[in-house]
């Protein structure tokens, strides 16, 4: 497996910048494909009665957002296409317009790895739980969200994997495979590990250690017990403490009619992250 088909997605603010950095980085690194996809979504603004009786007034709206959508686009075109000169990459720009979480996980489908932003609190980016919820549970690719407050010079060098057993970690694992055998320090570390079939096994972590080892892959195993402080803090803390430059964790959530809910621990990282994480559904 390898990542030959990357696709970062890109909006107007400035976060793309840095998140256009790791993926450049990352397509180089692998010598991938990188597609930068941009999604121009125009919601009509909420309009009281008086004002809605006017349907040129809402077109008149509607257009001059999309107006300044199709600029920002321009703009961030420009900057994909002097990155893919300057770095030596092959890639391909892609403007849709359309709802952004949808088209997003639509598009990331046919990547091997789809790159996205965290959302910044202190603004409603294009790139909000909705999006990233998408993205992870119905793209069936796995998800890599780059912090909204930052820079990563690099990215899987120093990789830190929470463990817990299960499917979802099992197929993050997988997934970050390309990453794994190229890093240069690899910790799998279990968060308090159960015990009994189908859990951890006698030494937690040690039988996903060995099927990393058979690829290549030289590994730290650590476990955690601390049940009165959050899985969430304790990875991030320990990607603190290790300087990791990655997390890989598997993603958890639960539908609800057609909307997927991240579960608490998944939700937490995304929310207080200071590294990349890769997270797979």
């Amino acid at each position: 497996m390898a990542f030959n088909d990357i696709l970062v997605h890109l909006d107007g603010t400035p976060q793309a910048t840095a998140r256009l950095a790791v993926a450049a980085g990352l397509a180089r690194r692998h010598q991938a494909h990188l597609t930068g996809l941009f999604v121009v979504d125009v919601t009509p603004p909420i309009m009281g009665a008086a004002d809605a009786g006017s349907g040129a007034v809402l077109a008149g709206l509607i257009e001059s957002m999309r107006a300044e959508a199709m600029a920002a686009a321009a703009t961030v075109e420009a900057a994909f296409n002097e990155t893919l000169r300057r770095e030596g990459i092959a890639g391909e720009w892609r403007l849709v317009e359309g709802i952004t979480a949808e088209l997003v996980s639509l598009h990331a489908r046919y990547a091997d790895l789809a790159i996205l932003g965290q959302a910044d609190p202190a603004e409603g980016t294009a790139s909000d739980g909705s999006v990233l919820a998408a993205a992870i549970f119905e793209s069936g690719r796995p998800v890599l969200v780059v912090p909204y407050a930052g820079s990563f010079a690099t990215v899987g060098e120093r990789i830190l994997v929470g463990w817990n057993a299960g499917r979802e970690a099992t197929r993050a694992v997988h997934d970050a495979l390309p990453l794994l055998e190229k890093a240069k320090s690899v910790t799998v570390t279990a968060v308090n590990p159960r015990v009994g079939l189908g859990a951890h096994g006698e030494e937690p972590g040690a039988d996903i250690a060995r099927h990393l080892a058979r690829h290549g892959v030289t590994v730290t195993v650590e476990h955690t017990v601390a049940p009165e402080i959050s899985a969430a803090d304790i990875l991030l803390n320990r990607a603190s403490e290790l300087s990791a430059d990655l997390l890989v964790v598997g993603a958890y959530g639960h539908s609800r009619l057609r909307e997927f809910l991240l579960g608490g621990v998944t939700r937490s990282l995304l929310r207080e992250m200071t590294v990349p994480v890769l997270l797979s559904h």
